[in-house]
């Protein structure tokens, strides 16, 4: 019986020592949820109780469930019908089943939802052990960022009508951003959005290299201003994955082949405007980055730790000239420095998570419940936008570290293996092939360095 949770004492380790009763204490606003939900923790002790046993349920489906079925969710991947459905590996669809019966699909929504109401730390340890299990199943169970979104910025309406099946595991969802000349550069998308006589809000455009673009819920940066260049004339809208919604092809990649990466045509599809006009790129689409920064982060951790416990077992198990290869210096080393990294990528991630919980839980106390006090507003005002600053400098120096640790990892575990490691026998080729997307999507490397830049350089850590 595997428990990715209890088998790491790193993480056990981080879990018992971060700051995780102040970070209770801001998401459930001071406990008083409790009043309203039975299941809502009235303390801190009760919210890491809670948080405890939620990580154990994850940590067992990931370790006893998930990781059995990766090997064959690679093999079999997704595919597109004749009939423009597309359909999940067989692995992929039991694990989500799974999943959502142990209600982890709204992990961060509120209580109102249905949601746990859980901080992204916790959050990210979660999308750490999918990983381990399974890479190309974060790239939907770590989607829930999109019910995030929609949660933030859009109207009660909208979150009443698709917030509690994203809370259910009754649908999936996918962020529409990218298209043919616009990836790095969202600013320059080009699908338009258009109003009709009626005032209903319409898509019209090409969508390319879609992570799951198939999910029921498409939340799509589009140019709703069509006189405005530039991310100005951009909005964000939600639409259902409709008759007019077309999966023209599903791409055939290097690795994740359990998450289908779609081309997507939107032929005058119905949608509604999330927020206000012209937000789309900046706050929204930014917002959404930040914990999508984290999950790929937390997803490049998953698959560093499954390479390093294959190397590590097989260093210590294979025999040559007379003794196993752990004790050559050079394998030794190569072992040792995987963990190590590993550790530091970790160490990171939990504490950014932390600050993000922070910047959220201070940034809604004062919009939903501002105290009177002056000198308590402003002490408020102040620790939300340092919050702010550390979030926007640190988020995207996760990204680049955990992204680049995991590929040095994985090709190392080949290494390690040696031709053992080159064949499909062990799983390391296949880790190595999912990791090379982590440098790549959600902002590349180079682009994660001119993020974090910003922020280093402005003395965003000496404020």
């Amino acid at each position: 019986m595997a428990n990715f949770y209890k088998d790491n004492e790193d993480i056990l380790f981080l879990f018992k020592h971060l700051d995780i009763p102040g970070v209770a204490d801001v998401m459930e606003e001071g406990f008083k949820f409790a009043k309203e939900f039975d299941y809502a923790p009235a303390n801190a002790a009760e919210a890491i109780e809670n948080y405890d046993l939620v990580l154990d349920s994850v940590g067992k489906l990931s370790g006893d469930f998930i990781w059995p079925r990766s090997e064959g969710i690679d093999r079999q991947g997704s595919h597109l019908g004749e009939d423009g459905k597309v359909t999940y590996a067989d692995g992929i669809r039991e694990s989500l089943d799974m999943l959502a019966k142990a209600n982890v699909m709204g992990f961060t929504l509120p209580y109102r939802f249905g949601g746990l109401n859980f901080p992204n730390v916790v959050y990210s340890i979660a999308i750490e052990m999918v990983s381990r299990g399974d890479a190309s199943l974060m790239n939907i169970f770590g989607l829930q960022g999109i019910a995030e979104t929609i949660n933030y910025f859009a109207s009660e309406e909208i979150k009443q009508k698709y917030l509690p099946d994203f809370a259910a595991g009754k649908v999936t969802g996918a962020m529409v951003l990218t298209e043919p000349d616009a990836g790095s550069d969202l600013q320059s998308c080009k699908l338009k959005a258009f109003q009709g006589d009626d005032g209903q809000w319409y898509l019209h455009g090409v969508k390319r290299f879609i992570t799951n673009g198939c999910g029921e819920v498409l939340l799509v940066l589009s140019r709703s201003e069509p006189d405005r260049s530039g991310g100005l004339g951009l909005s964000l809208f939600v639409c259902d994955r409709g008759p007019t919604v077309h999966v023209r092809r599903i791409e055939d990649k290097l690795g994740i082949h359990g998450s289908p990466t779609c081309e997507l045509f939107f032929n005058n599809t119905p949608c509604e405007l999330v927020g206000e006009r012209r937000r789309g790129l900046a706050p929204y689409v930014m917002s959404l980055m930040n914990g999508a920064r984290l999950g790929i982060s937390g997803q490049s951790l998953g698959i560093a730790e499954a390479a390093y416990r294959i190397a590590r077992d097989y260093a210590a198990s294979r025999k040559q000239f007379g003794a196993a290869i752990e004790k050559l210096p050079a394998v030794r080393d190569l072992v040792i420095e995987m963990k190590l990294e590993i550790e530091v990528a970790r160490a990171l991630l939990y504490e950014t998570s932390r600050v993000v919980d922070y910047d959220i839980g201070y940034t809604k106390i004062l919009e939903l419940n501002p105290p009177a006090d002056k000198e308590q507003l402003k002490k408020l005002k102040d620790l939300s936008r340092r919050y702010g600053r550390y979030a926007g400098m640190l988020t995207p120096m996760t990204k680049y570290y955990s992204s680049e640790m995991s590929n040095r990892v994985t090709y190392n575990s080949i290494q390690v293996l040696g031709g053992s490691g080159f064949m499909r026998d062990y799983p390391c080729e296949r880790l190595a092939r999912d990791a090379r997307i982590t440098t790549i999507y959600e902002g590349t490397s180079q682009l994660q360095v001119v993020a974090a830049v910003r922020g280093v350089c402005s003395g965003t850590c000496e404020k």
